[in-house]
């Protein structure tokens, strides 16, 4: 016998379930407009890929996801796509929603379907591709896509993989009736979701409570691994972490997951959808909902369309409109009342209740806490009821986040046992709801942060790379300057030397032709050629040249340099100055020359 543990807390509340189990699963059949809304389940929301006016047929894709966490929408039958506007949806709101809504042409006629018998002849990328493009998400709970709980990370190894049956809410009988009716298809998902993850260990657990199920599942399981485990009947055994406890001993940690111990729950609907979309290559188009409640006449659990107004169901059940008092979308402990009976049956959709006034009275007004603790004891979870209510009360959400209040499951045991009447649970989901909008707002607040940081950066090393050219700009341009600066005075030193060489040439030129000419005076001049006495024009021209080439060299250097604004300006003009002075001195000499060399006799001229 297979070993059980319990967990703390848990109440027992009268079943009632023995309202819809008298009758087998009945078709609901096709309404006249199913209306299709494209969130139905955890992640981004689904976008039409039709468009109005459109004709579909039945099992065809008419909403995808194409990025992010998400699973398709199809046609539950074929039709005409009559709009697309937001519509009321299931919600304790009672928002609307974008939906397509079809008008169904009676035709029931299929698209083409691709079943796959022999599935282990594909990858498991593959089965989970299937599962993704059938649309299937968890039909037990929030509505987590399946392919994707299906694909744990790779360092969390799944060893046990759990299919709940135990359906531990009163009135709800969705899932007893579909292990009653559809036993082989439960065990045929159950392998499809075994063959993907390799498990150690398939356990099916089922509450006392189902003696007609647990003999069904458990001729089904005949000759195979698969473990049928029957449970105490007590709420909330159905919960995902409880469940675990109840079957392995182990707990989930606080702010974790079950895979974070090895372990996967799914539910029996959802076991059910994967084998049809593999095995069949039929896509979630049909769920089974529980209609019950002592508002109606025949209370029963339908195979109803996804799409399918509520109203429209309950009809099918007899609804006695002059006795209904409130509707609720769920179980009494976790469901929510509608406003409305215009909502459509969504995957997640199990029950609905329409109940009398006797049934579901309206809650009494709230009284002050008594302290008395018996929220403490009935919570499932450990936690402390009093003091997150209290938090919650007085908008102190960072303490109630401190005393885990995301580890509650919002079973409403605590709320159920209040005698003074407190609605701890919707305290709870109000404290929850403004944490998460203060987090979304933090997120937001951080993102805008950080994109100005990043631009704050980015100009910072725009700005240090612009002044880094321009330093690298005036380093090149000083050390231009620097070697004009070099150049200009290599030159002027240059030319001042030449200067000063030609002059003193000049001097010795013009001290040699006194004495000549002072000795030409005192003594005749030879008969022989006096060629070698004439004064040397060609030389003193050729220095007047040098001198002016000089001076415009110069000279042109001072003019870049005045441009340029650089520091050897003043020493340029002196240089040009002195090379004025150069150029002046060299052609008042040519002239003294050829002054000289005019004023000589010829040779027709007697000599004194």
């Amino acid at each position: 016998m297979t070993q059980l543990w319990d967990f703390s807390g848990g109440i027992h509340p009268p079943e009632h379930k023995d309202f819809s189990t008298a009758r087998p699963v009945r078709r609901a059949g096709i309404p006249e407009r199913l209306v299709l809304p494209l969130q139905q389940h955890i992640g981004d929301p689904a976008e039409a890929i039709v468009e109005v006016g459109e004709q579909v047929l039945k099992g065809q894709k008419i909403a995808d996801v194409k990025t992010g966490m998400g699973v398709a929408v199809h046609a539950p039958t074929s039709g005409v796509i009559e709009s697309i506007v937001e519509h009321p949806v299931p919600h304790p709101s009672g928002m609307a929603d974008w939906c397509i809504t079809l008008r169904p042409d009676g035709e029931d006629q299929w698209c083409s379907r691709n079943p796959v018998p022999d599935y282990r002849t594909l990858t498991r990328d593959q089965v989970l591709g299937i599962i993704r493009d059938a649309g299937i998400s968890g039909m037990g709970g929030a509505g987590f896509p399946t392919n994707i709980k299906l694909r744990p990370p790779r360092n969390r190894k799944v060893s046990t993989l759990i299919l709940n049956g135990a359906e531990c809410e009163p009135y709800i009988t969705a899932d007893d009736m579909t292990m009653r009716e559809k036993a082989d298809e439960v065990v045929a998902g159950l392998k499809v979701m075994a063959w993907i993850l390799r498990p150690e260990r398939c356990v099916i657990g089922i509450e006392d409570n189902k003696p007609e199920a647990i003999s069904a599942m458990r001729e089904a399981t005949e000759g195979t691994q698969t473990e049928i485990v029957v449970i105490p009947t007590k709420y909330p055994s159905g919960g995902e972490k409880q469940l675990i406890r109840i079957l392995t001993g182990m707990e989930v940690p606080s702010g974790g997951i079950p895979a974070d111990i090895g372990v996967m729950c799914q539910n029996i609907g959802t076991a059910v959808a994967v084998a049809q979309a593999v095995v069949e290559g039929t896509p979630l188009i049909s769920r089974v909902v529980t209609i019950t409640g002592e508002a109606v006449r025949e209370p029963g659990n339908f195979e109803a369309l996804i799409g399918t107004p509520i109203e429209y169901l309950l009809e099918q059940a007899g609804v006695q409109q002059d006795r209904l008092s409130r509707l609720v979308l769920g179980g009494p402990m976790m469901g929510y009342t509608l406003t409305t009976d215009a909502v459509p049956v969504i995957k997640t959709t199990n029950c609905v209740i329409a109940a009398t006034a006797s049934e579901l009275p309206a809650p009494p007004p709230e009284q002050p806490c008594i302290r008395c603790g018996q929220c403490a004891e009935a919570c499932p979870m450990k936690l402390l009821p009093q003091q997150l209510f209290w938090y919650a009360k007085t908008t102190e959400f960072e303490k109630a986040e401190h005393l885990n209040l995301f580890d509650c499951i919002e079973c409403g045991a605590c709320s159920y046992v209040c005698p003074s009447s407190i609605p701890l649970v919707q305290y709870y989901r109000f404290a929850k709801g403004e944490i998460r909008v203060q987090r979304a707002e933090q997120l937001k607040a951080d993102r805008a942060r950080e994109r100005f940081e990043a631009r704050q950066a980015r100009l910072e090393r725009e700005q240090q790379e612009k002044e880094l050219r321009r330093k690298e700009r005036a380093k090149a341009a000083a050390d231009a300057q620097a070697r004009k600066k070099a150049e200009a005075e290599q030159v002027t030193a240059e030319g001042e030397a030449v200067d000063e060489r030609s002059a003193k040439a000049a001097l010795v030129e013009q001290a040699l032709a006194r004495k000549k000419a002072k000795a030409g005076a005192l003594q005749p001049p030879p008969a022989t050629d006096t060629a070698e006495e004439k004064p040397d024009i060609d030389a003193l021209e050729k220095q007047l040249g040098q001198a002016r080439s000089k001076l415009e060299t110069i000279q042109g250097m001072l003019d870049e340099a005045k441009a340029q604004q650089a520091d050897n300006v003043d020493k340029l003009e002196r240089a040009v100055a002195k090379n004025h002075d150069r150029v002046k001195r060299a052609e008042e000499m040519l002239a003294e020359a050829r002054d000289k060399l005019a004023a000589r006799p010829t040779e027709s001229q007697p000599t004194h």
